[in-house]
């Protein structure tokens, strides 16, 4: 790592500590760039590289003509065995939780998804594609599959609250557990507009696979989270 990298990196993990210990409120103005430069006694480009990051992170926003100001605090996303759904995680947090469906309709199973749900290529399966937001703002976008002959009837509303539930109190079908893939991802011009992000924004990708009670798989599904508002915490307990 060369000196200037070494820098910006140090006052960019500065200002967060700041940040988490609430020496920089929320919603709350930062100091200028200048001002940044005499406190760390550093250049303005470590200071403007710093600031950059923080921002692409989400831990701060700019306002033209404004500043620079310290952004909410990310919703937290727990990867446990016995893990809250999602509306309760929000609400523990202070926060309001929402969800939207923008489209729910029948496809033919292609080989990949013949092959998870042990059908035919061809067969008949659900294609649901949702929206969650917090404080009505967009925080993950996702696209689930579930094979028709277990769930028919299917609806919006019902989508619209716990899929889980849905499952459980509609179809008679128990999950067992979930095997989950994450991975670091970059907006494309279809994600940015549906979280309302700039396209080549950094964001977690979650790849979900739903089993039953006798090991067979009743949902695959693929979410895509704004990496600037989600923050995941993993548990494990020995």
């Amino acid at each position: 790592m060369n000196k200037e990298a070494a820098l910006h990196s140090i006052v960019k993990e500065s200002i967060i500590d700041l940040i988490k210990n609430g020496e920089y409120q929320t919603n709350t103005k930062l100091p200028t760039e200048a001002e940044f430069c005499k406190i760390y006694g550093v250049s303005r480009t470590t200071v403007r590289t710093a600031l950059q990051q923080l921002n692409v992170e989400g831990y701060i926003y700019r306002v033209q003509g404004k500043g620079t100001f310290v952004s909410e605090n990310k919703v937290k996303q727990f990867l446990t065995s016995t893990v809250e759904k999602f509306s309760e995680q929000v609400t523990m947090q202070g926060k309001n939780p929402s969800t939207k469906v923008i489209s729910l309709k029948v496809i033919e199973a292609n080989a990949t998804l013949a092959k998870l749900f042990k059908q035919n290529i061809g067969d008949p399966v659900n294609k649901l594609e949702r929206i969650r937001y917090v404080n009505d703002i967009p925080l993950q976008y996702e696209i689930a599959f579930l094979p028709w002959y277990k769930t028919p009837g299917l609806n919006i509303e019902a989508c619209e609250k716990s899929l889980f539930k849905v499952l459980e109190t509609q179809f008679d079908l128990k999950v067992k557990k979930t095997v989950e893939h994450l991975e670091f991802s970059l907006a494309d011009d279809s994600i940015s507009d549906k979280l309302d992000v700039p396209n080549g924004s950094p964001c977690f990708s979650l790849e979900t696979y739903t089993y039953e009670n006798d090991g067979s798989v009743i949902e695959f599904s693929k979410t895509l989270f704004r990496g600037d508002r989600a923050h995941f915490i993993i548990e494990r307990n020995y």
